[in-house]
């Protein structure tokens, strides 16, 4: 199962209410690691993307293979999509699952949510019941999309694990293989006059493996390291690769879940394109034995992913509850 969004509330980075609703504090002069694909040294790359990988939790790479072409339609139809009228977007709206189109307003944090969400892969787990009819080739487009970031991504993950001394398919074995659930969610955040009040996705880390993400040309993602939050800079067909909770776990402890956040924009419309893949709900996922040993023994419990996200659910709605208490809801 592929969750949309979550809150973390396990780790010790995860920044304080207070931190999060703060104003932007960047973090001097480091910047956020940007990797060419491009590059024919594969001993540079792994080390480049583990890098990253034990220090951020985040990264960009350039040269990455999916045509430029295609990365723009994918986000003409995600636009044009938003654009349509609310009866016409409401025509794929959620029905009580996580799946469909949702729009809502939260409080405490201000925090604006409009977004549609589907899982892309496996074909099993598809409905495209889902999946928006208008524009006519939002389909064909993002059906075209993932068979790339399927690609990209069994990419990273082997680099990752030639990096942690594993076997090339270490990582992808561990999270599924061909029955990895990967799911698109595209965030609609509308302009806003109070941006710097308003968060248009909360401080998070995602839940299950690694994220892929593509952003329109409006800054607005934001890492969190160090006890500060670093702006990602907007590159041109770039793709943000995020770690999640379970590389995490699966690593125990090396590489980062990292922390992050969406900031709205006075003037302008930000989107992005984030697409997660996770375990299925029924895979048990922990540190791997070839990681662990007497002077590293696990740091997290082994756990079905279903029983994992039913914990940390329950972790970030007593948050909020601890948060609606003891913070006031304007700022």
């Amino acid at each position: 199962m592929v969750a949309e969004r979550d809150h973390d509330t396990s780790s010790p980075s995860l920044p304080s209410l207070s931190k999060q609703l703060a104003g932007t504090t960047l973090g001097g002069s480091a910047d956020v690691p940007v990797v060419d694909l491009s590059v024919s040294d594969e001993e540079f790359l792994v080390r480049e993307v583990v890098k990253a990988s034990e220090e951020w939790g985040v990264f960009q790479v350039v040269n990455h293979g999916i045509p430029k072409e295609l990365m723009q339609q994918l986000q003409v139809a995600g636009k044009q999509f938003f654009d349509l009228p609310d009866t016409e977007k409401e025509a794929v709206a959620k029905e009580g699952g996580f799946e469909g189109y949702k729009r809502d307003y939260l409080e405490g944090i201000n925090n604006w949510d409009e977004h549609l969400f589907h899982r892309l892969s496996p074909p099993s787990v598809i409905n495209y019941k889902y999946w928006p009819k208008n524009p006519p080739q939002y389909r064909e487009v993002t059906e075209e999309y993932t068979k790339h970031i399927k690609r990209l991504t069994e990419k990273i993950l082997g680099w990752l694990s030639v990096g942690l001394g594993l076997s090339r398919v270490a990582l992808t074995q561990n999270i599924g293989d061909d029955t990895a659930e990967y799911a698109l969610r595209i965030n609609f955040y509308p302009p806003t006059k109070h941006s710097e009040l308003t968060i248009g996705a909360a401080a998070h880390s995602d839940m299950g493996a690694i994220a892929l993400l593509v952003p329109n040309e409006v800054p607005g993602l934001q890492a969190f390291k160090d006890e500060q939050w670093f702006d990602l800079n907007y590159i041109n067909s770039a793709v943000v690769v995020i770690l999640g909770d379970q590389l995490m776990r699966i690593t125990n402890g090396r590489f980062k879940n990292v922390f992050h956040r969406a900031k709205s924009d006075r003037e302008r419309v930000r989107i992005s394109w984030p697409i997660f893949v996770a375990p299925r709900d029924d895979m048990s996922i922990g540190p791997l034995p070839e990681l662990t040993g007497d002077d590293n023994p696990p740091k997290f419990e082994t756990l079905l992913y279903k029983d994992y996200i039913d914990k940390k659910i329950k972790g970030w709605a007593l948050e909020g509850l601890h948060s609606l208490l003891k913070t006031p809801k304007t700022i």
